[in-house]
């Protein structure tokens, strides 16, 4: 299908384009977001007579998203979720996360304008990008971990894997340290016994004299 594109599309061309789709990603996404027209006389005509206004209403728009950009660009932002020891989450970061996640801290962030490469399916630093507007694009880190504490963690450069680690020393330490004092007590029994030997055989010897 051919279309006229009404704002710069990624991967398709710039505002006042015509460039050819398939029907379906026409009809389902470009169309009904007005992101462009079918190419026919009527809409030809009126892109050419609305054509100053789109470009300004563009320039507009671009300029608040830019001043944005300017602010969001390298935000990071903290999402807490379940995960196991290994750092596999129980479920998956979406995009209405990462929205929520930027919402909370003042930004006006839609689900829609998020785009994430792949699932994020582990604890961890990820980055997201953010379309703000066809023509600029800002990019946040979702610091992705089981608590606060653990989030501070992540930023200051350790792994779930060095973390887990860390846990598990510290874990043996702590029974190393308590198998030191048992032996420590049980040492302390058994000079106890020999001092109470020694005096009982003193006062052995002190009833024979």
């Amino acid at each position: 299908m051919d279309i006229i594109l009404l704002e710069r599309v990624a991967k398709l061309g710039q505002m006042g384009e015509v460039v050819s789709v398939k029907e379906g990603y026409a009809r389902n996404f470009l169309l009904p977001q007005g992101k462009a027209l079918r190419v026919n006389a009527a809409n030809l005509a009126r892109f050419e007579a609305e054509k100053a206004q789109m470009e300004a209403r563009n320039l507009e728009t671009k300029k608040e998203a830019e001043a944005l950009a300017a602010k969001l660009d390298g935000e990071k932002f903290i999402v807490i979720r379940s995960a196991s020891d290994a750092g596999s989450l129980y479920g998956s970061v979406t995009t209405r996360d990462a929205a929520e996640a930027a919402t909370a801290s003042g930004y006006s962030v839609d689900k829609k304008q998020v785009v994430l490469l792949g699932a994020i399916k582990e604890l961890g630093l990820h980055d997201v990008s953010i379309n703000l507007h066809p023509e600029v694009i800002a990019t946040i880190t979702l610091n992705v971990a089981r608590s606060v504490e653990e989030a501070e963690l992540q930023e200051a450069g350790k792994s779930i894997a060095e973390l887990a680690a860390e846990e598990e020393a510290a874990a043996e330490f702590e029974i190393q340290e308590l198998f030191d004092d048992i032996g420590s007590a049980a040492s302390d029994d058994d000079d106890l016994a020999e001092t109470a030997g020694v005096d009982a055989g003193n006062d052995e010897e002190a009833k024979e004299e």
